[in-house]
């Protein structure tokens, strides 16, 4: 063999007997099965937009911009009126400031129950009868946290973060339910036993309603009213966890009136049986969330819809921040349900969320 030979000049074994090639590498390669050609595009704002516009271009985007859409595409769905629509409502909306997001579903007709806690109904009817929350701080200049809570119990103030409630509501709440709410109940329950804790929300609604309109208050008569109005339920599972059912068992000590804890269970899974299609609205977790979600349990099928906003991960192993994923391991979601989880702050997602949505349907 020559030197030019050994050097290159004879045959390359390797190119002989099949060595790389570009086009056999790409023949080799993996089909993309996760991959979608639909390429992130880039928010674009301007002034005089529509809020569906303005969900329009969250769509565009990625992370929570993306769910956000996702959720006003599954709202508009479930806001059709052949659905059933469960509105399960925890945390400090109504006195951070979403009762009349909510109380305005209800009357225009897009909650058929609603799941919710005793604290919600509290600050609902505060508000129905005069009183009013305000914009407060969650600290003073040269004091600690502390010191600003022990200044604020001084002064007989409740903070929800920066929301503050003088004390004295709580007085004409209690003045509230004394005269215009128990005795009626009061009266059935002499002859009946006890009262659902459902009967016990549609009085307090009546009452709301009642009082707000006789009294002239300026601001609107709220969920309970709104409730009341529209024949629409409320169940509030966990009412003794709130001043409301603190009251409850008070007035209960010294009178013939009772609740009957069980008692909403069978109008709930009838609701949820004759359901045609259901949807699970739930903002925030705990009891009301659980409550909304297990309803289907006892009935042949599930949820078709259902919409999430929290703030609690997932990771926790927590009701309340568990995915809407990980209910269709429970059965509670249909297989082929629609479903979305939004983890921000429910005062910022729920106007966006319901205003999109209605701009759609309406």
């Amino acid at each position: 063999m020559t030197h030019d030979e050994h050097q290159g000049g004879g045959h390359d074994e390797h190119d002989e007997h099949g060595g790389h090639d570009e086009h056999d590498e790409q023949a080799h390669e993996p089909p993309r099965e996760t991959f979608s050609h639909d390429p992130v595009g880039h928010a674009e704002v301007r002034s005089g937009m529509s809020v569906d516009e303005l969900a329009t271009q969250y769509g565009r985007a990625g992370v929570g911009a993306a769910n956000l859409h996702e959720a006003i595409d599954v709202t508009s769905a479930m806001f059709d009126e052949d659905v059933t629509v469960f509105f399960g409502l925890a945390g400090a909306m109504v006195p951070t400031g979403m009762r009349k997001v909510v109380s305005d579903l209800i009357r225009d007709g897009y909650v058929d129950a609603l799941v919710t806690t005793g604290a919600n109904l509290t600050h609902d009817s505060i508000e129905a009868i005069g009183g009013k929350h305000h914009h407060g701080c969650t600290h003073s200049p040269g004091k600690t946290e502390r010191e600003h809570d022990e200044s604020l119990r001084e002064e007989g103030v409740d903070r929800i973060y920066n929301v503050y409630l003088p004390q004295e509501h709580f007085a004409e709440f209690e003045g509230h339910l004394r005269e215009e709410v128990f005795p009626v109940l009061e009266d059935e329950c002499e002859s009946e036993g006890s009262v659902s804790i459902e009967r016990l929300t549609r009085e307090l609604g009546r009452a709301n309603a009642e009082v707000n309109d006789r009294d002239d208050i300026a601001e609107d008569p709220g969920l309970a009213a709104a409730a009341y109005e529209a024949d629409v339920p409320i169940y509030c599972p966990a009412v003794q966890d709130s001043v409301l059912g603190l009251q409850a068992w008070m007035y209960s000590q010294t009178t013939a009136f009772s609740l009957d804890a069980l008692g909403d269970m069978t109008a709930l899974t009838d609701l949820a049986f004759e359901a045609e299609e259901a949807g699970a609205f739930v903002v925030g977790g705990g009891v009301p969330k659980n409550f909304t979600l297990q309803t289907m349990l006892v009935t042949p099928r599930a949820y078709d819809y259902a919409v999430q906003l929290t703030m609690d991960p997932p990771q926790t192993g927590g009701l309340s921040g568990a995915t809407l994923d990980e209910a269709r391991s429970w059965g509670k979601l249909e297989p082929d349900a629609r479903n979305v989880s939004v983890y921000a702050d429910a005062t910022i997602t729920l106007p966006l969320v319901v205003a999109a949505a209605r701009d759609r349907v309406e």
